[in-house]
């Protein structure tokens, strides 16, 4: 009975949590939509544009705290090609002028949260692709597990700040920010989402010089 009701205080605390982002995130979209109708009105001024550039910030913020509030579970179970999802990454390559290299041992079919993965794998690439040249995207699909590496050569994360970027509403103040939004959420949602799969993100030194983050989950 106690860890019965352990387990539906918990519960009832995440419900709590979920609704209060979800309710403040509401009400600041609601807000950030009659900016944008009034700026649109306005005649050209000098300052136009860097309050265009601040709503977005803002609506980026917003769309983070939304995808922490959702959680997990909210998608169902389906098959992500993983080699399409790597040709899309090389065009996002290019765009980017970054040099990318992907490698992709095993059946490239894996039965995970689609949507819910691909944002896992774009926040750790797309952080990749932000601040190195260079990126480097294995995955090895063997029988009942994946595991996807992402090295680059940027100027990596210390070593003793590797547990606190997982932390929500953390911010690296070094040289690489591993959330350039400022919601401090990036990779707190990467883990809950590997978390929810049954595995897990964890960080290291690249041998390329830089980050190297190593995403490890049964599919």
């Amino acid at each position: 009975m106690a860890f019965i009701q352990m387990r539906e205080r918990i519960e009832r605390q995440i419900e709590q949590r979920t609704m209060m982002l979800s309710g403040v995130s509401h009400d600041l979209r609601t807000i950030l939509t009659r900016f944008r109708l009034q700026l649109a009105l306005m005649p050209p001024v000098e300052e136009k544009e860097a309050m265009d550039e601040d709503i977005d910030d803002m609506q980026s913020m917003i769309e983070g705290y939304m995808a922490f509030a959702r959680g997990e579970g909210a998608e169902s179970s389906g098959v992500l090609d993983l080699q399409a999802y790597f040709d899309k990454l090389g065009e996002e390559a290019r765009l980017r002028d970054r040099a990318l290299n992907t490698k992709l041992s095993g059946s490239p079919l894996v039965k995970v949260r689609p949507n819910d993965f691909q944002r896992l794998l774009s926040n750790l690439i797309g952080n990749a692709f932000r601040y190195a040249n260079k990126v480097e995207v294995q995955a090895v699909h063997t029988k009942g597990t994946l595991i996807v590496t992402v090295d680059d050569d940027g100027p990596g994360v210390p070593e003793d700040r590797r547990v606190d970027v997982f932390k929500p509403f953390f911010r690296l103040d070094e040289a690489r920010n591993l959330d350039k939004s400022g919601t401090g959420l990036g990779l707190s949602i990467a883990r809950d989402i590997a978390r929810s799969h049954g595995g897990d993100v964890t960080l290291g030194d690249s041998p390329m010089g830089g980050l190297r983050a190593t995403i490890r989950v049964p599919a």
